[in-house]
């Protein structure tokens, strides 16, 4: 359409579009004690008969991108999400097809994939409790570091790791805590609990070839010790889950005098589906990404003293 502009030349409206960027959703299905999760950011981008909001401000034919991002959650429920591709396809036929003036829709959707962590019995499983099936971690996001200290005579290796995501979908509760006149949190007796892990340890090794650790071994089996720490934890708290996975690693690989952990908590909250009539029984969640809780410590073998700086990234 071409309309003069406000010096009376034609000015001619090309391709637009509108909607809603980025939605996460986080989609918990509950197979009895097996959990499954689908973690997705979506994207949705419609175009069509807009012409007159652009060019005379009439939202008659908009339909707003809250309300996009409010079908986004509705869908997770409704029709869960199978794979990325069909929950797209429900999307962009329901907008095409439930607003006329939406000629096109264009859903963009980033899936980011988790595995489950095993969790064998060590013996400290409740009688008659089933394998933990609710426990995860991200895939491919971790990434492994190391600083080496030598100044002529003594040597320092602190190790570690960044970037590991992990998440329980229950067995995690945040209540009892101080209220004042801000408060507004209420309490939590069924949270999923998600971190970004960055952990630094410190070694004992003092130099002697003889007695050097087998390196790639010790990172794998602290990785695992505190992946089945984070997993086996029947959490009041991420400190209480920190303290844990610290003291596992301290308590199983001889080799490590000290431990220290940054864990942002990244928050999950309910949606709210009762303006849609739709209930939310600990199925759809918003996954914030700021601002975070971040819970930081140290945990170490009994007569050391803590040497890892408090900032990680000093490292």
């Amino acid at each position: 359409m071409t309309e003069p502009s406000r010096e009376g030349r034609p000015v001619l409206l090309g391709q637009n579009q509108y909607g809603k960027a980025e939605t996460r959703v986080v989609r918990i299905t509950r197979d009895g004690a097996t959990h499954h999760i689908k973690d997705l950011n979506v994207s949705v981008a419609l175009s069509g008969d807009m012409e007159e909001v652009h060019l005379s401000g009439s939202n008659a034919n908009v339909l707003p991108t809250d309300t996009t991002k409010n079908t986004v959650y509705a869908f997770a429920k409704e029709h869960g999400i199978e794979s990325a591709e069909r929950f797209g396809i429900h999307l962009a036929r329901h907008f095409v097809t439930s607003q006329e003036p939406i000629e096109r829709a264009r859903i963009r959707i980033e899936e980011y994939a988790w595995e489950r962590i095993e969790v064998p019995d060590t013996g400290s499983r409740a009688p008659g409790a089933d394998e933990p099936r609710h426990s995860f971690v991200r895939k491919g996001q971790e990434t492994r570091v190391t600083q080496i200290t030598y100044d002529g005579g003594a040597w320092e290796v602190v190790s570690g790791l960044k970037d590991l995501v992990v998440m329980n979908s229950t067995d995690s509760e945040f209540w009892g805590y101080v209220k004042d006149r801000y408060t507004t949190l209420p309490e939590a007796h069924d949270r999923i609990l998600a971190t970004r892990v960055s952990g630094r340890w410190r070694f004992n090794w003092t130099g002697d070839e003889r007695s050097m650790p087998d390196w790639d071994t010790s990172y794998e089996q602290v990785r695992k010790h505190m992946l089945q720490a984070f997993a086996d934890t029947y959490s009041l708290s991420l400190q209480q889950t920190l303290y844990q996975m610290g003291a596992r690693i301290i308590d199983h690989r001889d080799e490590i005098d000290e431990v220290r952990f940054s864990l942002p908590n990244k928050h999950h909250f309910l949606v709210d589906l009762k303006p849609f009539g739709l209930e939310n029984d600990n199925e759809v969640y918003f996954a914030a990404d700021r601002p975070y809780g971040l819970i930081e410590a140290t945990v170490l073998r009994d007569g050391r003293e803590p040497r890892i700086p408090v900032d990680l990234t000093n490292l």
